[in-house]
């Protein structure tokens, strides 16, 4: 989302350049120069100022960019589900468990040659991460609505209203055959 945003603001300000720069908005604003000479010359007195703040400017851009970095490499989560909390001995269902159960239920499915599922998110909101393989004669549509009542039967199992999924759909590599 965030390199959407600054991305469309590239391309903006992209744009508004172009259009400055043809003269679109007339041959004055064409021919003046980019940043204001009343700036230049106040940057150019107080050079020790300018450093001081490009210096901070550089290192709030690399603080924020090795977090951006640091955050999109760590890896998911993959959390314990408590589904019961009204006990003093509260029921947890690992992610593994879920997921197996989850692949089991799939692959059961008709056209569908295997299945992996993974629990990711946190706790108070789990998601699930599931690769189909078809078969050659399956039906998606089929598959796709049978996968939808798979998904509300794990939704009610685990006690949660919503349960984001992402579904990856390949096509099962042929037999081979062998020619003699």
């Amino acid at each position: 989302m965030v390199v959407t945003i600054v991305g469309l603001l590239a391309v903006f300000a992209g744009a508004a350049a172009l259009v400055v720069g043809f003269g679109w908005l007339g041959r004055l604003r064409a021919q003046a120069p980019v940043a204001d000479p009343i700036v230049m010359d106040w940057l150019a007195g107080n050079q020790a100022i300018s450093r001081i703040g490009a210096v901070l400017l550089g290192l709030l851009l690399l603080a924020l960019g090795l977090g951006f970095v640091i955050r999109s490499l760590r890896p998911e989560e993959h959390p314990d589900i408590e589904l019961d909390h009204t006990t003093a001995k509260s029921l947890r269902v690992t992610a593994s468990a879920i997921a197996h159960a989850v692949q089991a239920d799939v692959e059961q499915l008709d056209g569908v040659s295997r299945a992996r599922a993974r629990i990711v998110g946190d706790r108070r909101r789990p998601a699930l991460r599931l690769n189909l393989w078809l078969r050659e004669d399956s039906d998606v549509k089929t598959v796709w609505r049978e996968l939808d009542s798979v998904l509300g039967r794990t939704k009610d199992c685990l006690g949660v209203s919503a349960l984001p999924t992402a579904v990856r759909i390949e096509l099962a590599a042929a037999q081979r055959q062998r020619v003699r």
